[in-house]
C-alpha cells in the first residue's frame, strides 16, 4: 500500500529520487502519467495494466478522452542505482515541476506534486468537506 508524504528535489536533468518505500511497492519498473488536479500519477505495472483494461472496456465514445489523457504522455520508468527516475519535460511542464516536489501515497498509486501546489490543495480542503466524504463511506 502506498502511503505517506515525502519531500524531494528534481535536479536540472529532470531526475528525482522516488521514496524507497514507494519503490518497494511499485516494483522494478513502473509508469508515470498525467494525473488529476495538476499532479502526476505513478502506477505499478499491475496498476497500469488494470487502468488499461478498465479504459479499454469502456465504449470508445467515453474512453477516447481518457486514452488520450493518460496514455499519450505516459512513460515507463526504471529507477537507477540511486533510486532516481527521469521525468520527461512534457510531464514536468504539465505538473509544474521545477525544483521542490512532494510524493504522496494514495493507497493504490503514488502522486508527484509541485510542493507549492500540494500545499495549496491541502489548504483548500475543509474539515466539512472531509466529514461529508467520510459520511459517504459510513466511516
Amino acid at each position: 500500500m502506498l502511503i505517506g508524504e515525502y519531500q524531494h528535489n528534481i535536479d536540472l536533468k529532470g531526475r528525482v529520487i522516488v521514496p524507497s518505500k514507494f519503490r518497494e511497492d511499485l516494483g522494478d519498473r513502473f509508469y508515470v502519467t498525467k494525473g488529476l488536479d495538476g499532479c502526476l500519477f505513478v502506477l505499478s505495472a499491475e496498476g497500469w495494466k488494470s487502468l488499461q483494461e478498465k479504459v479499454s472496456a469502456m465504449p470508445v465514445s467515453k474512453a477516447r478522452g481518457l486514452q488520450r489523457f493518460f496514455f499519450s504522455g505516459a512513460v515507463e520508468v526504471e529507477p537507477d542505482k540511486q533510486g532516481r527516475i527521469l521525468i520527461p519535460q512534457n510531464l514536468r511542464t504539465y505538473a509544474s515541476l521545477d525544483r521542490d516536489v512532494t510524493f504522496i501515497g494514495t493507497s493504490n498509486r503514488a502522486e508527484i506534486w509541485n510542493t507549492t501546489k500540494w500545499n495549496e490543495f491541502n489548504a483548500s480542503l475543509t474539515q466539512e468537506a472531509i466529514a461529508e466524504a467520510m459520511d459517504e463511506l459510513d466511516f
